[in-house]
């Protein structure tokens, strides 16, 4: 049963493009007071941005842990991800049009590798379509959302090793002892076309 309504949803998905455009043209943080007591309560989150129609990746950051108010990390992942992801150039005010806004609103990563009898197992604890990954290792980690491993046609194994990969370590670093292990699930919720329509988005 889904935790956020598509009212709440709307909310957050306007509100990081407001964040946006609002960082853009003043340089500061956008403050808001919510209507909804619920976006107030600590979750990760991460925003995704969407070159549009081709649905490339133009940034993507967030929070894994529950550490802020649900809408101001929304806020502040929303202008991480247009101005601060290392792997673009900041956003361009010309392409506020041709980006659509995706939001994920993620539970508490949960610890998987210490809940099996063989780190192989790790492969059927992992559902593709519901489970996004974690691992860390000393100073490494990597993250990837849930909705990664669809749309690449990972399965459970891959989606692991690609996770690995995103952490900086080596492909099978989830079967070392030592290297943790966490999945967790998302709500989504994006704009269909920039500015337009925004639903719930369903991966499984």
């Amino acid at each position: 049963m889904a935790e956020f309504s598509m009212g709440e949803g709307e909310y957050l998905v306007r509100l990081a493009r407001k964040s946006i455009e609002h960082y853009m043209e003043r340089r500061s943080v956008l403050e808001v007071d919510p209507p909804y007591s619920k976006l107030k309560i600590p979750y990760g989150a991460f925003v995704t941005l969407s070159t549009y129609p081709e649905r490339n990746l133009r940034g993507c950051i967030g929070y894994p842990e529950p550490i802020l108010p649900l809408y101001k990390a929304v806020i502040r992942a929303a202008i991480a991800a247009a101005f601060e992801d290392p792997r673009f150039p900041p956003l361009a005010k010309e392409e506020l049009d041709r980006v659509a806004v995706e939001v994920s609103i993620l539970t508490p990563p949960e610890r998987i590798d210490d809940k099996v009898e063989s780190r192989f197992d790790l492969r059927r604890m992992v559902k593709v379509g519901k489970h996004g990954l974690i691992v860390r290792r000393g100073v490494y980690s990597g993250l990837l959302l849930p909705q990664v491993a669809v749309e690449y046609s990972w399965d459970s194994e891959e989606f692991l090793s690609q996770t690995c990969i995103k952490a900086g370590m080596w492909v099978d670093c989830w079967l070392k002892e030592g290297t943790e292990v966490y999945r967790f699930t998302a709500e989504i919720f994006e704009e269909e076309k920039p500015r337009r329509r925004i639903i719930r988005r369903e991966i499984g």
